[in-house]
């Protein structure tokens, strides 16, 4: 039951101070699931979310469905699922009907527009720490060659970022794995 509540607090609050959409909710998530709960590893969310942006929908629904679902089921995945729409909903419905006598006010628009940049720092603090995680794996070279390349293709060629996603993801799966300096050394000391 503890862990149905854990799930519910996670997504509740990435879900609530997630100004903007899914985008700006995931690091929120990253920090719930990551660093708070300890469900999962940075290598493991950043294999939710790469997959999560290839299929249709919006990102922190699926991820709460499944985060929810590997750390408590069914249940679990209810849980988040729920804990994550139904408050916006409300809240949508609440604001709606009240902020529309106010949407001329200065004070409206001011924030909204104090709330971005704040959604930006945390984006760029996530993009970073990704991009760290990734040169463990990958080394500089790589990184910066997928770096440059996504840019280009996302940015400049108007590629659809789900399409690059799912191609480096094929990439991913379909090249041959040279064997890691760790792995040669547990061979050597199996032998020994």
């Amino acid at each position: 039951m503890k862990t149905l509540v854990n799930i519910f607090i996670a997504f509740f609050r990435s879900g609530m101070l997630g100004y903007g959409g899914g985008p700006s909710s995931i690091p929120l998530v990253h920090k719930e699931v990551v660093e708070t709960f300890k469900w999962m590893s940075d290598d493991e969310f950043s294999d939710v979310l790469a997959i999560g942006n290839t299929l249709p929908g919006p990102i922190n629904t699926k991820m709460a469905g499944y985060i929810g679902y590997r750390v408590a089921g069914l249940t679990g995945m209810l849980t988040a699922i729920i804990a994550s729409i139904v408050p916006t909903i409300i809240l949508m419905i609440v604001l709606l009907t009240s902020l529309s006598k106010f949407k001329d006010e200065s004070w409206v628009a001011g924030i909204t527009k104090g709330v971005i940049p704040v959604v930006a720092v945390m984006l760029a603090v996530l993009a970073w720490q990704f991009f760290q995680k990734s040169k463990e794996g990958l080394g500089w070279g790589i990184s910066i060659l997928l770096l440059v390349a996504s840019l280009l293709f996302i940015e400049f060629l108007n590629i659809h970022p789900g399409i690059v996603i799912a191609l480096l993801l094929s990439y991913a799966l379909l090249k041959p794995n040279a064997p890691t300096k760790d792995h040669g050394q547990k061979e050597r000391s199996n032998v020994q």
